[in-house]
């Protein structure tokens, strides 16, 4: 981050001294400061996007714009701007605080109170060369649900950490036997891990080591025999899913 952030006060020192517009310095000062102040960024993102500001500004794409001045990777600079436009149409109140009477809630949080509550696109968030998302046709999570998300999100200043392990099991339940299977594979990942170690401990006897590495070989054979099952009826639990969503 700190080549980043050079990158930003270098190319608006030049920019101020060449007089480049005032909203291009505008949104080139929120994007250093963003880590505190996202919705003032996010905002003026939007309406670089909306306007197509960035064209005379030498950019012919919005995402090469934000990556090369604003050093803003595009999957960051779509939780922004996505994350805004749900403040906008669902909590229009949380543009007004100021960050220190209330706290502004994480953009990655309201980016998943986003997704759980499946809004449509916002048309000025589209690209017009690029075809319309995909919408969830999953059920819609329970309305008390996405109340008490809310109140995560707004009232209890919940990271998104902590939102995913609290609502994760509710609104994104994992198919029966995911989690077995998740155990056993990060089990045979340990012992793996376990046997590219021992030849690099100090004071271990070849005996030992190659003892452990066998024993280890075993029980990794052992629990892939456990999991092989377990893909298998999960993948066709997809494909049963896949067969009735079509329908």
């Amino acid at each position: 981050m700190a080549a980043a952030s050079d990158k930003l006060e270098a190319l608006l020192r030049r920019l101020e001294r060449s007089g480049a517009e005032a909203a291009r310095l505008d949104t080139l000062r929120c994007a250093q400061q963003f880590k505190r102040s996202w919705v003032e960024l996010a905002g003026k993102l939007v309406a670089v996007r909306r306007d197509r500001a960035f064209e005379p500004w030498g950019y012919d794409d919005f995402y090469r714009y934000c990556a090369e001045e604003l050093q803003l990777r595009r999957a960051t600079v779509d939780k922004l701007t996505i994350s805004f436009s749900t403040l906008e149409r669902v909590a229009p109140q949380v543009l007004t605080w100021d960050g220190v009477a209330k706290t502004i809630p994480s953009y990655e949080a309201v980016d998943y109170l986003s997704r759980a509550m499946r809004l449509p696109p916002d048309p000025r968030l589209e690209p017009e060369q690029e075809r319309p998302r995909r919408r969830d046709t999953s059920p819609e999570p329970p309305r008390e649900v996405i109340k008490e998300l809310r109140q995560a999100v707004f009232d209890e200043g919940q990271t998104v950490a902590e939102l995913r392990k609290r609502f994760d099991p509710v609104l994104y339940p994992k198919p029966k036997g995911a989690e077995k299977l998740e155990l056993i594979v990060r089990a045979g990942g340990l012992a793996r891990k376990l046997a590219e170690l021992l030849p690099e401990i100090d004071g271990l006897s070849d005996k030992r080591a190659a003892a452990v590495e066998q024993a280890l070989g075993g029980l990794r054979q052992e629990l892939e025999a456990l999991a092989e099952p377990l893909r298998e009826k999960l993948e066709r639990s997809k494909k049963r899913a896949a067969v009735a969503e079509r329908n």
